[in-house]
């Protein structure tokens, strides 16, 4: 009788411990589960691999002197791709103190920042890296449920996998910046520079870079245009990020929390730049020319989107 209990109780605890394994990595699988149904496409189609390593950018048609002046630009979105280099180290360290500070550590997802983000129910940020928001930026179409966003979600994961196996950590950042609309035709960081500050990106002061930082989180309402109140006070949030992160010194804060927000506010148009005459024939001719060279070689160019 006391065999028969014993062996009862050793049966008992046995499917106890067998529950507690399936409780413990149920979540695990399912989600394994979740990112294999994902990848093979049961909640929309992904970018393909082709797709990913050549993002259609649309960029903007430069006219270009020979002695490398910039007349203007022909667009449907006013885009030019910068590179790393191009780019001010002042904007680079603001950006990565505030928009994922463990940029350089993780490989695409950063499960310290999503446990954190989990158990704060999203008060204590949102867990998306770099990487993972430069992903989201491939789906163009905005989920319409729950269900849609939870796919793209796990789609994002996947494609910030893939975007760390192909890219630097360096490039993924010039691509994030080249693709992030800063709104009035300012698409990516070398058309942002030049409305706001009228600059190129290498120029901008941390006190310019920390406000197009501030963008980032919402470029509608941290408009420095619209609410220059509300984008002071993002950006100085970002000057305390960088302080957090030893990028920036108390005393230095301080300092730069009491410059207000000095824009040179310049709107890109077709008809913006030098010598806009020759530019509208420019652009009359060249309609021409690719509308022949199209008929010869069965090409197709653009001469809005082409770069």
């Amino acid at each position: 009788m006391a065999k028969q209990q014993e062996e009862g109780a050793k049966r008992k605890y046995t499917k106890q411990i067998v529950w507690s394994l399936v409780i413990l990595t149920g979540p695990v699988w399912g989600l394994a589960l979740a990112l294999y149904l994902t990848s093979l496409g049961a909640f929309g189609k992904l970018p393909s691999i082709e797709q990913i390593a050549n993002p259609d950018t649309k960029l903007a048609t430069e006219i270009i002197t020979e002695d490398g002046e910039v007349l203007g630009t022909f667009f449907r979105e006013n885009r030019t791709a910068a590179t790393y280099d191009e780019i001010s180290p002042n904007l680079i360290n603001a950006l990565v103190a505030t928009e994922d500070e463990r940029f350089f550590k993780h490989s695409g997802i950063d499960a310290r920042a999503l446990a954190r983000a989990l158990s704060g129910l999203g008060r204590k940020g949102g867990g998306s890296t770099l990487t993972q928001q430069l992903a989201k930026m491939q789906f163009n179409d905005p989920a319409r449920n729950i269900v849609e966003r939870i796919g793209q979600k796990l789609g994002e994961w996947i494609i910030a996998a893939q975007l760390e196996r192909m890219y630097t950590k360096e490039e993924i950042i010039a691509l994030y910046l080249n693709e992030f609309d800063f709104l009035y035709q300012a698409v990516g960081i070398n058309s942002a520079a030049r409305v706001y500050f009228n600059k190129k990106p290498i120029d901008l002061q941390l006190e310019e870079a920390a406000v197009l930082v501030a963008m980032a989180k919402n470029p509608s309402l941290y408009n420095p245009r619209r609410y220059p109140e509300r984008a002071k006070q993002r950006r100085d949030q970002v000057f305390v990020q960088m302080v957090k992160n030893g990028l920036l010194t108390e005393e230095a804060k301080d300092s730069l929390k009491e410059l207000p927000i000095q824009l040179e506010f310049r709107p890109q148009s077709h008809t913006a730049g030098l010598a806009p005459y020759f530019r509208e024939y420019l652009r009359g001719y060249m309609k021409g020319w690719i509308k022949d060279y199209e008929k010869r070689t069965g090409n197709e160019l653009d001469l809005y989107t082409g770069g």
